[in-house]
């Protein structure tokens, strides 16, 4: 995962390995994973996701960091990651997939409404410490 974090940088581009290294070392005992992308030896997608348990959706799969490398956008790259994401789910015996969107990110709201994704309510965030965001 670390090697990725080139692509990561797309979304967090102050990310860096150090504060990457550490969220990864307590997100994966979570049960976080990632599927990346390769064209050749090259990343140009990648994204996180975990499984967990709401009360709402009973046991669902949520895709975090959804990330297609800009010059390799429009390619199926994210459809070939929400296909791969909904067969996991399926086989998980999961009832849902969700995500969260930047509420700017109209380009990401389109992807999604194609893929067969609807809002269903809001995120409600209070920051807590600005200097603790990626």
């Amino acid at each position: 995962m670390l090697a990725q974090i080139e692509v990561m940088r797309h979304l967090y581009p102050k990310l860096t390995l150090e504060k990457y290294e550490s969220y990864l070392k307590e997100m994966v005992p979570h049960n976080y994973k990632q599927l990346a992308v390769f064209e050749d030896d090259v990343c140009v997608g990648v994204t996180g996701f975990w499984t967990a348990m709401k009360l709402w959706t009973g046991k669902y799969i949520e895709i975090d960091n959804f990330i297609v490398h800009s010059d390799h956008r429009a390619k199926g790259i994210g459809k070939m990651m929400t296909d791969y994401i909904d067969v996991k789910a399926k086989s998980e015996g999961c009832t849902a997939i969700v995500l969260d969107a930047f509420t700017g990110n109209f380009t990401a709201h389109r992807f999604y409404y194609n893929q067969g994704y609807v809002p269903k309510g809001f995120h409600f965030l209070k920051i807590l410490n600005e200097d603790g965001l990626t």
